[in-house]
């Protein structure tokens, strides 16, 4: 005791001590309480949101997870099985090719479809007003036609004898092709009214990001006597990158799950090679067979896991981002 008493501290620790001393008694701004506040606000504005999410997300959810764990019949006692249905409609074949023809329907239409519209919304930027908005309407005027009456237009326009297709490779004195009965082609053949369809939306939405793009930027890129692609490239590109990823993960999620085409169309044949998993939940769903819509239900439950996990790595590799200052 008596050797720290011996050791006086240096005078510059006995400056900070009466800055501090000086900062502790210094009044301090009510900070904690305007947050506080703040915080409570934005919960009470989020409350409803909350609520609505419980009620038609994940109280259904969850009940759903419940009874994929029943044997559910229309006519007898649900009767606890635990994850048997799992076991089950993962081990079906059929499942999978479901899946697989899903994934193959997103790889003809989503890449073809975000190059389409990329195109076409660079050509809208830049033409005058009333020429854009003539181009507009014509573009978005398949969105309002249903997949249905797409299905049977496209059917027609395949038919094997008297279709538009066969018509024109007549012309050039090509045979007919069966387009929707050749399991090679039939799900190429869904895939093109699946893009005829929605291109327009695509390109309204990109167009809006694009119109986002202060010109300046592409004035300065005029002046350091940067190209078309040059500015695509460096300019265009990086500031839709909230556009490509939110185009990405509706049109994979949308495409996906398509089901008025398939079942229109060719009902999920020839083979199976058109059976796309909302179908085949479908055809599961309505199938006579006792317990079928258990069976139903856990596709559909390990459907939305694979959506999910679709959706999780396209947010992990395409991460979003703030493109412009300000």
């Amino acid at each position: 005791m008596s050797a720290i008493q011996a050791n006086p501290q240096p005078a510059v620790f006995e400056e900070q001590a009466a800055l501090i001393g000086a900062d502790a008694e210094r009044p301090k701004p009510r900070r904690s309480g305007r947050l506080n506040r703040s915080n409570l606000i934005a919960y009470v504005m989020l409350s409803p949101m909350v609520v609505l999410l419980g009620i038609f997300v994940w109280y259904p959810l969850a009940n759903s997870v419940y009874l994929s764990l029943f044997e559910i019949s229309f006519y007898e006692d649900p009767t606890f099985v635990g994850l048997q249905f799992y076991e089950y409609v993962l081990t079906a074949a059929k499942f999978w090719n479901s899946i697989w023809v899903g994934i193959t329907l997103v790889l003809l239409v989503v890449p073809a479809q975000l190059i389409v519209a990329f195109l076409v919304a660079s050509l809208l930027r830049v033409l005058s007003r009333h020429t854009s908005g003539f181009l507009k309407t014509t573009i978005y005027v398949p969105t309002v036609v249903s997949f249905v009456v797409a299905s049977i237009i496209f059917v027609f326009i395949y038919r094997e004898r008297g279709g538009l297709l066969n018509g024109v490779l007549g012309w050039f004195g090509i045979e007919p092709i069966a387009v929707l009965s050749n399991p090679d082609l039939a799900l190429g053949g869904i895939a093109v009214p699946a893009l005829w369809i929605g291109v327009g939306v695509t390109t309204l939405i990109m167009l809006a990001g694009m119109l986002d793009i202060p010109d300046s930027y592409y004035e300065a890129a005029d002046l350091e006597g940067a190209g078309y692609f040059q500015k695509t490239w460096y300019i265009t590109l990086p500031l839709l990158k909230n556009v490509w990823l939110f185009l990405l993960v509706t049109l994979v999620t949308a495409t996906i799950q398509q089901f008025e085409l398939p079942l229109v169309m060719t009902q999920g044949g020839p083979y199976e090679s058109t059976t796309t998993p909302n179908l085949y939940i479908f055809n599961q769903f309505k199938d006579p067979t006792p317990y079928a819509t258990s069976f139903s239900l856990t596709a559909a439950l390990l459907l939305f896991v694979v959506l999910g996990t679709i959706s999780a790595l396209i947010f992990r590799f395409v991460k979003s981002d703030k493109a412009i200052d300000g």
